[in-house]
């Protein structure tokens, strides 16, 4: 990437740029454990050759009169043991690095911190995985000579705004009000704190849970999580008969030809008003109605045009920055009053046969205000990368039990927290 070359940040980054806070750092991070101890000096040369291969996000962020923009930087990042939480700052007054992202290693396990306006999570995961596939070429050069991912988009491609590139200005009508959510009881933990949990299962024993259901598997973890979150709600708040609304990020190159390394998904909402009739069963079929319909072509269409409609009022333009950035986060947090807790269903993560014997799992994890689950699969490991901002875990217990008492085994581990 040349040094002088800018483009400006796509419509979900600039959301991520208004709203980011200590708690919610607006940071999604993303994780491989090999079977052996990570190397720093092999991992910070495969980071730089990464680099190299994957310029876009060698960026700095920087402030504009009408928007931020993105600024081509010739630093490097360091690799380091890790040292702090997930998903840390990695952006604001107080962040001290140079570019926007951060790999450290801990015993066997890489991870890659990024902050949500380079990327979403299927852009990271290919960046982790070239920086693993670098590293795996550098520690045994002849196992791994043949060794290739990824062939490689043109760089246009990878720093394309897909939002823009796809807007049609379509004309239909998607439901756009959210009703206010039941939302999970308790105090934050204190000091802008976050607890992550990590869960291992099976994922072909989950996945015939799901089948049994008739459901896809999103659809009978949500329901899950929903029932944990109403087996939470105090009576009274089930007397009120608020819904609960679980959050579902779609990745919308499923459904556009994309091959950008930026921000492209959107949210959808699968919501209940549960009467305590409900079986995991009867709730799963529900949300497996309410995603399909969400997910046909034209909903999907529409409701991407009508984020980046906003985008071409000239008068919105020609708002400054500093007006701008409040509104933004104005009607942020009014749309997250409508949302109880976010599902973030990476998916299967394929890599070559030869990296295979050397990787053990993958995680991943992000941000929040509230509770946000990352699901992602590799080879038979389901693993939940569990973000928390309450003291309460009741709800987490609940979904642990649930999917116990069907006979799933779990393992489960959790970052230390401050609690007085």
């Amino acid at each position: 990437m040349e040094n002088n070359l800018w483009y400006k940040v796509d419509n979900v980054a600039k959301v991520f740029l208004a709203t980011y806070n200590k708690r919610d750092t607006r940071s999604i991070r993303l994780s491989c454990t090999l079977k052996e101890a990570v190397d720093p000096a092999i991992l910070q040369e495969a980071v730089h050759l990464t680099a190299i291969e994957r310029p876009q996000f060698q960026v700095e962020i920087h402030k504009g009169l009408f928007w931020h923009y993105f600024e081509a930087s010739k630093e490097e990042v360091k690799v380091r043991e890790e040292f702090q939480r997930p998903c840390p700052l990695l952006y604001g007054p107080n962040w001290k690095g140079p570019l926007h992202y951060s790999v450290t290693y801990w015993q066997n396990r890489i991870n890659l911190d990024m902050f949500h306006a380079l990327t979403d999570g299927t852009g990271g995961l290919e960046f982790l995985n070239i920086i693993v596939q670098n590293y795996l070429k550098i520690k045994y050069p002849e196992e791994m000579r043949e060794l290739s991912i990824y062939g490689g988009a043109a760089a246009d491609d990878m720093t394309q705004d897909s939002f823009k590139k796809n807007y049609e200005n379509s004309k239909g009508e998607v439901s756009s009000k959210t009703k206010k959510a039941y939302q999970i009881q308790g105090p934050k933990l204190p000091y802008k704190q976050e607890q992550f949990f990590e869960a291992h299962m099976s994922v072909k024993a989950v996945l015939s849970l799901a089948k049994q259901a008739h459901v896809s598997m999103s659809s009978y973890l949500a329901a899950l999580l929903a029932m944990a979150i109403y087996e939470d709600m105090p009576a009274l708040a089930r007397k009120k008969g608020k819904p609960v609304t679980i959050s579902v990020p779609v990745n919308l190159r499923n459904f556009y030809k994309s091959s950008t390394a930026r921000n492209f998904f959107n949210s959808i909402y699968i919501t209940h008003v549960f009467t305590g009739q409900e079986t995991i069963e009867s709730l799963a079929a529900d949300f497996n109605k309410q995603l399909k319909e969400e997910i046909e072509p034209e909903k999907v269409k529409i409701r991407m045009d009508r984020f980046q409609k906003l985008e071409r009022f000239l008068l919105i333009r020609m708002v400054p920055l500093a007006i701008k950035n409040p509104v933004v986060g104005f009607f942020s947090k009014k749309e997250q009053q409508g949302v109880s807790a976010t599902l973030s269903n990476v998916g299967k993560i394929q890599v070559p046969d030869l990296m295979k014997s050397h990787i053990e799992s993958y995680s991943a994890c992000c941000s929040t205000e509230k509770l946000f689950i990352t699901v992602t699969s590799y080879e038979d490991d389901l693993v939940f990368g569990i973000s928390s901002a309450y003291r309460n875990t009741s709800v987490l217990k609940t979904l642990i039990r649930e999917l116990s008492s069907r006979s799933i085994e779990i393992t489960v581990s959790a970052t230390d927290v401050v609690r007085s």
